[in-house]
C-alpha cells in the first residue's frame, strides 16, 4: 500500500469516532419520542434522558487529556470505541429496562463518556499524522464523519420507525435504534487495532525510533526525517523534563483563545437546530407531525454536501477565511429566520433561512474549529490543552441544548414583539462576535507545520 492510500486509511478510521459522535448524538433523537411513551416521562425527565449523555461527553472530554498522555491517541480511541459499544448495546437490553429509566440513563453517560473521549482524540491524531499541506482537509474528515452520522442515523431511525406500528415502536423499535449502533462502534473497535501509535506521542515518551517508523510509512524517508528533526526541537525547546505550569499567562492565553472559539461553535446555535429540528420545522415552520423526519433528513443532507465544501477549500483559502465566509452566512440564515418569524411571514423564506445557515455552518464553524484546535495548541501541552477546549465546547453544548427550549417558550419570546424569534436573534449576536474574536485572536495555520504554529505563539 503506498504511503497516500495509507494515510487516507488510518485517517478514514480514526474519523470513525466522530461518526459514533455524529450517531450517538442523533439516535437519541429519533428514539426518545417512543421511549418517552415507555417509560411515561415527563417534560423534566425527558429532557434529563435526553441531555445525559451531554454530561457523560463533558467528564470525557476532561479526562480524555491526561488519558492520552498517558496510554496515547491510539489506546485511547479503543477505550471510547469500547464504550460506544457497551452503551448501544446496553441502552436496548429488554430485560433491564421493564420499567426504570435509571439504567437507560447509565448506558447513555457511558455513551457520552466514549463521545468526550474520541471527541478529543480523534481530531488530536489525525492532526499529528497528517502533513501540513493537507492537515486542514484531513482532519475535516472528522466533521465529515460527524455529520455523516446524523445523516445515517435520521436514515435509520426513520426506516425502523415506519416499518414498525406506533405501539411496535413504543414497545420495542426505540431499542432496535439503539442497537444499530452496534455495527458502526463494533467496526470502530476492530479498525482501531490496525492503526500506528501517533508519532508525535511516540516523540513525547522518548520513543524516537518508533516515531521515525511511523513517520517514514506515512511520509516516506526524506520527509519524515525532516519532520522528526522538527520534533525533536520543538520537545527541546519546550525543557522537556521540567513539570509544565499550565496556568502561566504564555500557556494559560493559548488554552482560553482554544476554549472560548470552541464554545463559540456551539453558540451559533447549531445544536438547537440539529437536536430540535423537529419542533423548529412543526411549531416555526407550520409543517405536519409526518414530513418533520424527512425535514430532519433534508437538514442532515444540507449539512453533509457543504463539509465536502469546506474539506476542498480549507487548505486552499485557509481557515480564517472561511470563518467569515460563512459566518456572513449564518447571519443571513438566521436573520431571515428570525425576521420572518417577528413578522408573522412565515414560509419559503423562513426553511431558506434554515438550510442556509445549515450550509454556512457545515462549511465553517463545523470543520474550522476541530482543524484549529487539533493544531493550533503546542505538542507538549496538546492533549490537556485539547480536553479543556472540547470539554468547554460540551459545556456550551449543554447549556445551549437546555436553554433553548426555555428561551422559546419563555413570555418574553412569545409576545407580540417577538413572536418567537427571539433566539434565533440572540443567536446572530454570537455569530458576530464569532466575526470579531478571529480577527483579533485566531491565527491563520494554513500550510504551517505543528512545529512552525508553535513558534507563532512564541513569537
Amino acid at each position: 500500500m503506498n504511503q497516500r492510500k495509507f494515510l487516507l486509511l488510518i485517517t478514514s478510521v480514526s474519523a470513525l469516532g466522530g461518526l459514533l459522535f455524529g450517531y450517538d448524538t442523533g439516535v437519541i433523537n429519533g428514539a426518545q419520542f417512543f421511549l418517552t411513551k415507555y417509560f411515561d416521562l415527563d417534560a423534566t425527565m425527558q429532557g434529563f434522558v435526553v441531555g445525559s449523555a451531554l454530561i457523560g461527553c463533558f467528564v470525557g472530554a476532561i479526562i480524555s487529556g491526561p488519558l492520552s498522555i498517558k496510554i496515547g491517541r491510539k489506546n485511547s480511541l479503543i477505550i471510547s470505541a469500547a464504550l460506544f459499544t457497551i452503551s448501544a448495546w446496553g441502552s436496548g437490553l429488554p430485560n433491564i429496562f421493564p420499567e426504570s429509566v435509571t439504567l437507560l440513563v447509565v448506558f447513555r453517560l457511558i455513551g457520552g463518556l466514549g463521545i468526550g473521549i474520541a471527541s478529543m482524540n480523534a481530531p488530536t491524531y489525525i492532526a499529528e499524522i497528517a502533513p501540513a499541506r493537507k492537515r486542514g482537509n484531513l482532519v475535516s474528515y472528522y466533521q465529515l464523519a460527524i455529520v455523516i452520522g446524523f445523516f445515517i442515523v435520521f436514515l435509520a431511525t426513520y426506516f425502523i420507525g415506519t416499518t414498525l406500528t406506533e405501539s411496535e415502536n413504543i414497545q420495542f423499535g426505540w431499542r432496535r435504534m439503539f442497537w444499530s449502533e452496534l455495527i458502526p462502534s463494533f467496526l470502530f473497535l476492530i479498525l482501531l487495532f490496525f492503526v500506528p501509535k501517533s508519532p508525535r506521542w511516540l516523540a513525547l515518551k522518548g520513543r524516537e525510533e518508533e516515531s521515525l517508523k511511523v513517520l517514514i510509512k506515512i511520509h516516506g524517508e526524506e520527509n519524515a526525517k525532516i519532520e522528526s528533526k522538527e520534533i525533536e526541537e520543538s520537545l527541546k525547546l519546550e525543557n522537556k523534563g521540567e513539570k509544565i505550569n499550565y496556568f502561566s499567562r504564555n500557556i494559560l492565553i493559548i488554552i482560553v483563545i482554544g476554549s472560548v472559539f470552541s464554545i463559540l461553535q456551539q453558540f451559533t446555535g447549531i445544536n438547537a437546530v440539529l437536536y430540535y429540528g423537529a419542533d423548529i420545522f412543526e411549531k416555526a415552520l407550520g409543517f405536519g407531525k409526518d414530513d418533520v423526519l424527512l425535514q430532519q433528513i433534508l437538514l442532515a443532507f444540507i449539512n453533509l454536501i457543504f463539509t465536502f465544501v469546506a474539506m476542498v477549500t480549507v487548505d486552499k483559502f485557509g481557515r480564517k477565511p472561511l470563518v467569515y465566509i460563512g459566518s456572513v452566512g449564518m447571519l443571513i440564515g438566521f436573520l431571515l429566520l428570525g425576521v420572518t418569524l417577528q413578522q408573522q411571514t412565515i414560509g419559503f423564506l423562513s426553511l431558506l433561512g434554515v438550510l442556509i445557515f445549515i450550509a454556512s455552518f457545515a462549511m465553517s464553524m463545523g470543520p474550522v474549529v476541530w482543524v484549529l484546535l487539533s493544531e493550533m495548541f503546542p505538542n507538549k501541552i496538546r492533549s490537556v490543552a485539547m480536553s479543556v477546549a472540547v470539554a468547554a465546547q460540551w459545556a456550551g453544548n449543554y447549556f445551549v441544548s437546555q436553554s433553548f427550549p426555555m428561551v422559546t417558550a419563555s413570555e418574553l419570546n412569545n409576545n407580540q414583539f417577538w413572536n418567537g424569534s427571539l433566539p434565533y436573534f440572540i443567536f446572530v449576536i454570537f455569530i458576530i462576535i464569532i466575526i470579531v474574536f478571529t480577527y483579533k485572536f485566531i491565527p491563520e495555520t494554513k500550510g504551517k507545520s505543528l512545529e512552525e504554529i508553535e513558534g507563532m505563539w512564541k513569537k
